[in-house]
């Protein structure tokens, strides 16, 4: 394939995981309009996400390995088309349950897709320094999409209306999916033969549904609640039916050599970690400059964009060149480090901020995401053969997906729970919704100091090689 051609190939994969991530921002910004014009109850409000989430971290290791066994590229296109149509189904929705049926088919054509993206892109770009630079440009989507996500998200409802968040997607994808079929590999393969372990299917999917579900739902139901304490135990018990089975099966959904491999296993529980912080800082952050502060969708998209800037200037611009000439993992232990500022900043924030002073020092040092994450998918996608690149990167993706429904669902109960405690002793509402913020900051931050401790401790794997 020739430097051109592989360079269409990265701008489709791009295009395709921004497509994913901007769908789970933009919505964030729009939730009110949306309860006013369709008639969303404050409870049915959360499945606009709920669905769209559980549909996406259900499917992604099972969506992965089919890239292994039918074609990543087929998959990948198919999982496109599906989210295009879904899109414009979502922006033409006109009662709550068409736009929830919605969300839930955008979860599954996302999970298609984000599954087998970085599958392809590993196998397009062999050369060290190449493949660190294609992954910068992948995790720079990731990284900032979500912030372009909110800014987006907020012009388009105030100037516009909400419905525009999703038929946006109509145009990026047919032209994305024109692209698609020209360029990528057109590999075969290695056939449903390879690895057709429906059981294992049926319990790996069941299983990360009813804990997606249960993590979800945390918020409404209570941490220690009897529906989410049964949901979990069932959950867990799902997977630990799918474990045992790949480890006899003749032919395993998942091949659990995967796991072997240090880089491997200790990145995707770094990327836990560290996305559960993260990504909740990026919703609680938004909350309290709406809710605290009293900025509209479109001012809160406006006050996080500096963090979208920084974290694409430090993935484009200097993340491929530290990686090769310091290691992934010392990059990623700076970018913990900066991150860990982030979060100890906001524990700090208070009711009536500077935005010079207060926040624009937080939405700067979030520099360090676009300095962890590219780091991290690089040592992610170490151990993988060329046979089962698909299924590290279902796995990689469903890692971060769990990662961040965890920690909204925890960081925000936090939030909440501490909130009602200060209102309940007498203060007045915005100082308590500051406080609980600050306490599910501190949680947070306490989450980024586990990721650096297994960062330091487990991934020291030299750069550009494997331990398997």
């Amino acid at each position: 394939m020739t430097d051109s051609r592989r360079r269409l190939a990265l701008a489709v994969l791009a295009a395709g995981m921004l497509m994913n991530i901007l769908d789970g921002s933009i919505v964030t910004v729009s939730m009110p309009a949306i309860q006013n014009d369709l008639g969303f109850s404050p409870a049915g409000l959360s499945w606009v996400v709920n669905a769209y989430l559980i549909a996406f971290g259900s499917l992604l290791l099972l969506a992965g390995r089919l890239g292994d066994l039918l074609g990543r590229t087929r998959v990948f296109v198919a999982g496109l088309a599906l989210f295009t149509l879904a899109s414009v189904v979502a922006g033409m929705a006109q009662t709550p349950a068409t736009l929830v049926a919605a969300r839930f088919a955008q979860g599954v054509g996302s999970a298609l897709t984000a599954a087998v993206s970085l599958g392809i892109l590993v196998t397009l770009f062999v050369r060290p320094r190449e493949r660190a630079s294609a992954i910068a440009v992948f995790s720079f989507t990731g990284a900032a999409g979500a912030s372009i996500g909110q800014v987006l998200g907020g012009l388009l409802t105030d100037l516009l209306s909400w419905h525009w968040i999703f038929w946006i997607n109509l145009p990026i994808g047919l032209a994305t999916l024109a692209v698609a079929v020209k360029v990528l590999p057109g590999e075969r393969g290695l056939g449903l033969r390879a690895g057709a372990d429906v059981a294992g299917a049926l319990l790996v999917t069941a299983g990360l549904t009813v804990g997606t579900y249960a993590v979800v739902t945390i918020e409404r139901h209570g941490a220690g609640s009897p529906t989410t304490l049964v949901l979990g135990a069932l959950a867990v018990t799902l997977l630990a039916a799918f474990v045992h089975r790949q480890a006899g099966a003749v032919t395993p959904l998942m091949p659990l050599r995967i796991l072997g491999s240090r880089a491997v296993s200790g990145a995707n529980l770094v990327q836990v970690l560290m996305v559960a912080a993260c990504f909740a800082f990026q919703i609680l952050v938004a909350q309290y400059l709406q809710r605290v502060v009293g900025y509209g969708a479109a001012a809160t998209g406006l006050a996080m964009l500096p963090a979208a800037v920084v974290i694409g200037a430090v993935s484009l611009g200097v993340s491929a060149r530290l990686n090769a000439r310091f290691g992934e993992r010392a990059v990623l232990l700076t970018g913990l480090a900066l991150l860990f500022g982030v979060l100890g900043l906001l524990t700090r924030v208070p009711v009536h901020p500077n935005y010079l002073t207060d926040l624009l020092p937080v939405m700067l040092l979030a520099a360090g995401f676009g300095l962890a994450l590219p780091a991290l998918t690089s040592l992610g996608m170490s151990g993988a053969s060329d046979a089962d690149a698909g299924l590290a990167s279902g796995l990689f993706n469903t890692t971060q997906q769990i990662g961040m429904a965890l920690g909204v669902a925890v960081l925000s109960t936090l939030a909440a729970a501490r909130t009602a405690g200060l209102l309940r002793a007498g203060e007045h509402e915005a100082a308590a919704l500051t406080g609980g913020y600050h306490l599910a900051f501190a949680v947070g931050a306490a989450l980024l100091v586990a990721a650096f401790v297994v960062a330091f401790t487990v991934l020291r794997t030299p750069s550009g090689k494997t331990d398997e």
